[in-house]
């Protein structure tokens, strides 16, 4: 029998010359197929089925077959709403025992009576609308994905972007209309987020600047600027809530703040109250202040210390102790409901973390108040007439503190503000009378930012942060897998369907491979090699 040299060797070898016949037979035949499925995916084009997991004439099935799509969507509002009712209360009890603690009354953690007793721990009513606005949410998303399909009999995009936006109307379980308005515009800058990724991914559109490494941050500083501008000259722009949380951290007291709006202002000030002030916190009321000052001078700004260094100190340890609780219960209690069986796994290690990460974020919001009362110090140091423009700045400038924070968590913090600001700005050019104000906007805003939302969380989901679609699809489509069902199509769709996904240029290469080891493969195989 030949060696296999010898046959490669001599060229007119009977057995080389059928394998390479082979080969060449081999490489028309995949050049054919190539064709064929390229006409095919044509046809399919232009026939206008482009729905993942339809073909025209055929209806798409759900994605629930061992349950009715009425089931199905109860199933998911009941699932939701018990997950997020659950976590609301969970961080509502975390923070009652946590000020238990504080007051040193360890005995009273473990009373029942005391920890979740109605008259101390009210979130029935809040953790009741959370559950609803998520629960039905989710419910009727899957319910209305159900009816698309079988009035369209198709599934396209068009029906998740629809679904989304019907399902928005869950936010009416929210009573207040500056929630409503805060959420809305949250998912606006989520979805603006979604839409330039995806254009970016495409090399449809590319953003100045998107490509700095501490770009994060920046947008971070810029609506803190607004924030705390509004904090400041304008609070009655910003939700209640999120003022009283603002005043509660911060060192200075309210009627020291309307004192230097109304310097700013120019309109009078209320010497009575700031003597009253002065008079509780130093025991006298000797105030050498005019009723139109220039600027509010540090020693009534914080009259509780002459240095303007420890006063911030002190500040920034104060907002430390404060907001710690809140921060650990707000990294604990999500971590262990969302990730159980982590927790159950590891729970000292799980532990661990939430407070590393509590710290981490707390040291952040103490740095952000120092630097903030810091910048106002030193205007003072150096000019003698206050502006509005010098709280913008201190913002600015404070915002610089989330550098303290993980890098993966600037970007959420900078999208977290981003609605408060815009919020403000919102408020604050509608009362100017710059634009309309049009009753239950936000509700429409929140129905068209699902719509889209949910686009993306099914089509490209490449496009999301990977917080925000975890959160979307453990909360709000909690039973979400695979938008596209399960169905018993012929073995060539779904490779028509596979390769409908690989990339047209490479599409080439992909087939000469398989050629190539086809061919190599039969030419292994002949007798004599």
């Amino acid at each position: 029998m030949a060696s296999p040299s010898s046959l490669i060797e001599d060229p007119s070898s009977p057995s080389l010359q059928n394998g390479a016949a082979a080969e060449r037979r081999l490489r028309e035949a995949e050049e054919r197929l190539k064709d064929a499925i390229e006409e095919l995916q044509l046809h399919y084009a232009r026939r206008g089925g482009g729905g993942r997991g339809s073909v025209e004439g055929e209806q798409p099935e759900c994605d629930h077959a061992n349950e009715s799509c009425v089931a199905h969507a109860i199933g998911n509002l009941c699932q939701t709403f018990l997950l997020s009712y659950g976590v609301r209360v969970g961080i509502g009890i975390l923070l009652r025992a946590f000020k238990l603690a504080r007051r040193r009354s360890y005995s009273s953690i473990i009373d029942l009576k005391q920890l979740v007793s109605e008259k101390d721990l009210i979130v029935r009513e809040e953790a009741c609308r959370i559950g609803f606005l998520f629960g039905g949410f989710t419910g009727s998303y899957h319910a209305l994905r159900c009816f698309l399909r079988k009035f369209r009999r198709k599934e396209t995009p068009l029906n998740a972007i629809l679904a989304g936006s019907v399902a928005g109307l869950s936010i009416l379980a929210l009573d207040d209309s500056s929630r409503r308005r805060t959420l809305a515009l949250y998912l606006a800058a989520r979805l603006a987020q979604c839409t330039y990724n995806s254009a970016k991914s495409k090399n449809k559109f590319h953003l100045w600047g998107s490509h700095w490494k501490h770009g994060d941050s920046l947008l971070f500083s810029l609506v803190s600027a607004q924030v705390m501008y509004a904090f400041v000259m304008r609070p009655e722009s910003l939700p209640k809530a999120y003022q009283d949380f603002i005043q509660k951290t911060g060192p200075v007291t309210e009627s020291v703040y309307k004192a230097v709006r109304d310097t700013c202002r120019g309109s009078p000030v209320d010497v009575i109250s700031l003597s009253a002030y002065l008079s509780n916190i130093k025991g006298s009321n000797n105030l050498n202040l005019t009723e139109y000052p220039s600027i509010i001078p540090c020693s009534i700004i914080h009259p509780n210390s002459d240095s303007c260094i420890a006063h911030n100190a002190a500040a920034a340890s104060l907002t430390f102790r404060k907001t710690f609780p809140l921060y650990f219960s707000l990294t604990f209690v999500p971590f262990v409901v969302l990730r159980l069986q982590k927790f159950l796994k590891a729970p000292m290690q799980t532990s661990w973390i939430a407070v590393l990460g509590a710290v981490r974020s707390t040291s952040f919001l103490s740095a952000f108040v120092a630097l903030f009362q810091a910048v106002i110090c030193l205007h003072r140091k150096v000019a003698t007439k206050d502006h509005k423009l010098v709280y913008w700045i201190a913002g600015a400038f404070a915002g610089l503190s989330v550098l303290l924070e993980k890098k993966g968590r600037r970007s959420e913090l900078a999208l977290y503000v981003l609605p408060r600001a815009g919020d403000s700005l919102w408020y604050i050019i509608v009362n100017r009378h710059l634009l309309p104000n049009v009753k239950n906007a936000e509700v429409a805003l929140f129905c068209m930012c699902m719509g889209g939302i949910m686009y993306f969380l099914e089509h490209e989901p490449e496009t999301m942060a990977p917080l925000l679609r975890g959160l979307i699809r453990r909360f709000l489509a909690s039973r979400i897998t695979n938008p596209s069902p399960p169905s018993k199509r012929s073995a060539s769709y779904s490779y028509l369907q596979t390769l409908g996904s690989i990339d047209n240029s490479k599409l080439k290469e992909v087939v000469e491979n398989e050629a190539t080891m086809s061919a190599k493969y039969n030419l292994e195989s002949i007798p004599g090699l």
